[in-house]
């Protein structure tokens, strides 16, 4: 993951209604989104939402249903219109593009997965994930070759000569993830891809993208109301409520840091290992573990640790991305960290 922005959200609105603008622009912003409503008929569905997405990460959008979250990530396209505010990608503010550099944008740039899979049912699987490289114009057997290539990388090999009423609920979720990364966007926006799936395939589905994500490092946002899907996919979190981003930050700051009551309900029932980081806990090293001592990185989870402190004499030594040796951790202080939910 680059720490270059890929995307920049400065000051988005989203006002439903018939003037949009002129509610704005007499907006008393110490109302709630019920009180504006209730005085001008109009709906506040983003209130001045500023962020940040970097190159390569997956950024998740997740709060309750009605919170904006969906309204959000749609104005990053344009498919709803900003009322106002800048929409930055690759440092062009594509708030001033016009219907065909849109066009340019969706078709080439970026590719969504939705949480109905949309997929024709007259169409073979693999006619299903080539269609936006046929809608580009490419070359029957060229598309056929490049779709190919995905089936395999989303695990649905053997199936392309299918159609979509003899797989799964699970398998048409792949081949809608596979006709998103068949046009290779730099970003991909995923709206729930996953919440109407049975918990094992939401699972299994979970594991697959991130695979696929180490992979091929493509910019992903990821909308979700389940707070513990969003702290597995995301690098970051942004947590909505009444059209505001209540907090970002990593899902170790939000679990470790909750800003109000409404982030806390999220994080209350998350075991903090699930997310706690071995630089949280650690200690300064020991003389003997900088000699031959077992290690493992600051970013490591204390949860995936659990194994290897069982079956290690002594501490772990902890080391930086540079492999230099920054701290140890021991089999006790993974334990006590483990028993902690406060």
């Amino acid at each position: 993951m680059s720490e270059t922005p890929k995307i920049i959200c400065n000051n988005i609105w989203k006002i439903f209604g018939t003037y949009p603008k002129r509610t704005l622009e007499n907006l008393d912003r110490s109302l709630s989104r019920a009180e504006v409503q209730a005085q001008t008929g109009h709906v506040i569905g983003v209130n001045d939402v500023s962020f940040k997405i970097n190159t390569g990460e997956t950024f998740v959008v997740m709060g309750l249903s009605g919170s904006g979250k969906s309204t959000l990530v749609r104005c990053i396209s344009r498919l709803i219109e900003p009322t106002a505010g800048e929409m930055i990608i690759d440092g062009e503010d594509i708030m001033n593009y016009n219907d065909a550099q849109l066009t340019e944008l969706r078709r080439f740039r970026m590719s969504m997965v939705f949480q109905h899979f949309g997929l024709f049912p007259h169409r073979k699987v693999i006619d299903n994930i080539s269609f936006g490289l046929e809608i580009r114009g490419m070359d029957k057997k060229e598309r056929r070759l490049q779709a190919m290539e995905v089936l395999e990388k989303v695990g649905l090999h053997g199936w392309a000569d299918h159609y979509p009423r003899e797989l799964s609920g699970g398998m048409q979720q792949r081949v809608g993830l596979a006709r998103a990364m068949a046009v290779d966007p730099e970003i991909l926006i995923f709206d729930e891809p996953f919440s109407a799936l049975d918990p094992l395939i939401r699972r299994e589905m979970q594991d697959e993208l991130i695979n696929i994500q180490n992979e091929v490092h493509k910019t992903m946002i990821f909308i979700t109301h389940d707070f513990l899907e969003a702290i597995k996919m995301g690098d970051h979190i942004a947590i909505m409520k009444d059209g505001i981003v209540v907090q970002i930050g990593t899902p170790e700051e939000i679990v470790a840091n909750p800003v109000d009551d409404y982030v806390r309900e999220f994080t209350e029932d998350v075991p903090r290992y699930r997310v706690l980081s071995v630089g949280k806990i650690m200690r300064d090293p020991s003389t003997s573990v900088t000699t031959d001592g077992v290690c493992c990185s600051m970013g490591a989870k204390l949860d995936s640790l659990i194994d290897l402190a069982i079956g290690t004499q002594g501490p772990l030594g902890v080391v930086d991305e540079r492999g230099q040796l920054v701290g140890e951790i021991d089999q006790a202080m993974i334990l006590k960290a483990m028993d902690s939910r406060s």
